[in-house]
């Protein structure tokens, strides 16, 4: 099934660059939102976030020939996304914007508090609207290359190949900012719902998403 998608991405690719622009939207539709929501991730606004996905959809275009097949082009449109999304940033608010490439102290241990596993918190106040606003807002609080690579790996669904494509970086690298974003979201998200009036005894499901 992969491999079927893959041929049919690359017949769709060869066909716009013979100059069929008009299939190019049959191309990038199975990732606009996949785009929108990396953008969104780096930017936390609607509107910006939408304006640097239509961006990076039309970067991708124009750049097309560019592309070498060497990942999917999923992870390749994002990347791209997430490029133009940090652009937009360092250009709004150059003297907060944190850059993934410099001071991310990414082989600091993050020390985690001694919370029990962050499966236990019930996943019926999950789907509670209160709830999700927690998650978003500790979502937001990563520093950002972990926010990054949560959205993609867990928000997404992702695989972990996929996202070290879309991020330019080792699996082994996902790996270990993916582990470190989760145990700061259980510490961050543990202590409200512990003392919230909104837990039930039903506890987190396997393959349940919060985080939509």
């Amino acid at each position: 099934m992969i491999e079927s998608e893959g041929h049919e991405e690359s017949q769709l690719i060869g066909r716009v660059l013979a100059g069929e622009r008009d299939v190019y939207y049959e191309l990038v539709a199975p990732y606009e939102r996949m785009v929108y929501t990396s953008a969104f991730a780096v930017l936390h606004n609607e509107a910006d976030a939408e304006d640097c996905a239509q961006e990076a959809i039309l970067k991708a275009l124009r750049d097309l020939d560019k592309f070498r097949g060497e990942s999917k082009f999923g992870s390749w449109l994002v990347r791209i996304a997430l490029n133009e999304a940090k652009m937009r940033l360092r250009k709004s608010r150059p003297a907060l914007y944190d850059s993934l490439d410099t001071g991310s102290n990414e082989e600091g241990d993050y020390i985690p508090r001694n919370f029990g596993d962050w499966r236990e918190i019930p996943c019926e106040s999950l789907e509670r609207k209160e709830v999700r606003e927690l998650l978003r807002q500790a979502v937001r609080s990563l520093p950002e290359i972990y926010r990054e690579v949560f959205v993609l790996r867990d928000v997404q669904n992702l695989n972990v190949a996929s996202v070290a494509q879309c991020l330019g970086v080792s699996e082994g690298v996902v790996k270990t900012r993916l582990l470190r974003a989760r145990l700061q979201l259980r510490d961050l998200i543990a202590p409200a719902l512990k003392n919230s009036s909104v837990l039930s005894r039903q506890f987190f499901k396997k393959g349940k998403n919060p985080w939509l």
